[in-house]
């Protein structure tokens, strides 16, 4: 998520697309693999058994999440997100129901499935906040681009986007977490993963303050006017 602070950097368009999709590809490799035990019939084991009972939720989290950050890297293009720009509007119309099912799917995971070794009950509280912190960023999104708010409508995507980018930085902070106290720690891993959620929402903020710095003023707007 780092990189996004320096996405509008002059001369270096594709490097915050670049890093977002490095920084999902442990998930999205994770979740292929994921997808191809729920749908070639792999054998029951105690990791995969509550996805082969119940797949249609995680399938639908998988590809919906997949979209959402693999497809929405590239709405930090600058020039893609020009507001003439076809790209963008298209794009979006993909990212927004992706982004809705990839909260949606993933709170109702937490609560129905049950839990593996080492997520317990605060777990599942910080997967249903911040599940509920995307959805809901992205329905003030929505609204803040029907009332011609575009750069509302800019950060609360990037806030949304952000905390969908959540297993991509939990993948990186549990891997020491995993090798200091075993990947079941319920402690440490509640602890981890929640902290890979603030990382990113923070990042997002610093992005959406760094933008908000580079808009022009609305007095000196008016002023030229």
């Amino acid at each position: 998520m780092g990189s996004l602070i320096r996405g509008g950097a002059p001369g270096s368009p594709w490097l915050t697309p670049t890093g977002l999709i490095l920084l999902s590809l442990i998930p999205v490799l994770a979740g292929a693999a994921r997808l191809g035990e729920v749908t070639g019939g792999a054998a029951l084991t105690s990791h995969n058994a509550r996805f082969i009972d119940s797949p249609f939720p995680v399938v639908i989290h998988i590809i919906s999440v997949t979209i959402f950050s693999l497809l929405g890297a590239f709405q930090f293009v600058p020039a893609l997100r020009r507001r003439r720009n076809r790209w963008h509007r298209v794009a979006g119309r993909i990212l927004i129901p992706a982004g809705l099912l990839t909260a949606l799917s993933g709170m109702w995971m937490a609560v129905f499935y049950p839990h593996p070794l080492g997520d317990g009950v605060v777990l599942t509280v910080l997967r249903l906040f911040f599940g509920s912190a995307m959805a809901a960023s992205i329905l003030l999104g929505i609204r803040a681009l029907m009332r011609r708010k575009f750069v509302a409508h800019g950060d609360w995507m990037t806030r949304a986007f952000a905390i969908g980018m959540g297993a991509g930085t939990q993948a990186i902070v549990l891997l020491p977490g995993s090798i200091i106290f075993g990947s079941t720690d319920e402690l440490s891993r509640t602890t981890l993963m929640g902290a890979a959620w603030v990382i990113n929402v923070v990042v997002a903020e610093t992005v959406i303050r760094h933008r908000a710095r580079r808009l022009p003023s609305p007095n000196l707007t008016r002023m030229a006017t």
